[in-house]
């Protein structure tokens, strides 16, 4: 049987359950639901509304226990990892850019790339690895740290508005891309890392890179600083 076979009877499960109280709710308040369309302005006929409200009610239902169901299976994937690997786990929002250019970087994976909306990301002393799944995680993908070129942070615009995007430029098989991973905070609907949190994955990420690379007698790339920003009294202060 597949692993997630089992996940997925229980949701259809969950949400046949869901279905059958909205339906049973509507039955029994079909009076006082009738007594409510009649005191709407003219419209649709009573039976097309009590239909369209069911079938509204349903797929908010249904909407919701998916939520639940993903958000539950992405807990259960990071307990997991955390109980068996020794590096930073962190969570990734995905991103239609991320998945295309990781199948760009494919070699011997015989499938496309595929990720879970909400998956998780490992950087240990072996590298950086993508993996869906729940508590059986699946790998998708994993970059060795000499394959990895440069990590920095970066922003893009999401939905109108910025986030803060960590960017891994690996190379493989005579193909570099950079990887704009975006980083999400471990609770169930909450949004991309930013400020403390983020910049603390970029510097223990960046570190676990420059100590395997030293590790192989791999020159590290150089480590960039803060640039100074001059103020426009100190260019007057430091004129002749």
């Amino acid at each position: 049987m597949n692993a997630a076979t089992p996940h997925r009877v229980k949701l259809i499960l969950l949400v046949a359950a869901f279905a059958a109280l909205v339906i049973a709710g509507l039955v029994l308040e079909s009076a006082r639901l009738e007594r409510f369309i009649a005191l709407m302005p003219t419209g649709p006929a009573p039976d097309m509304a009590i239909g369209v409200i069911a079938a509204v009610a349903l797929g908010c239902a249904t909407w919701a226990v998916v939520r639940i169901a993903h958000a539950g299976r992405a807990r259960s994937r990071r307990r997991a990892l955390e109980a068996s690997v020794r590096g930073d786990v962190s969570s990734g929002i995905r991103t239609r850019m991320l998945v295309a250019r990781l199948n760009e970087l494919r070699v011997s994976e015989k499938r496309a790339i595929k990720l879970a909306a909400r998956y998780s990301i490992v950087a240990d002393e072996l590298g950086v690895a993508f993996w869906n799944g729940g508590r059986r995680p699946r790998r998708a993908m994993h970059f060795p740290w000499r394959e990895v070129r440069n990590i920095r942070a970066d922003s893009m615009i999401v939905g109108g508005a910025v986030v803060s995007v960590l960017v891994l430029r690996v190379r493989r098989g005579g193909t570099s891309v950079e990887l704009p991973i975006i980083l999400g905070a471990p609770r169930a609907g909450s949004y991309a890392l930013s400020d403390a949190p983020f910049f603390a994955v970029v510097r223990s990420w960046k570190s676990m890179h420059r100590d395997a690379l030293k590790a192989e007698g791999i020159e590290p790339p150089p480590i960039t600083g803060a640039i100074p920003i001059i103020r426009s009294g100190q260019v007057h202060a430091a004129a002749p």
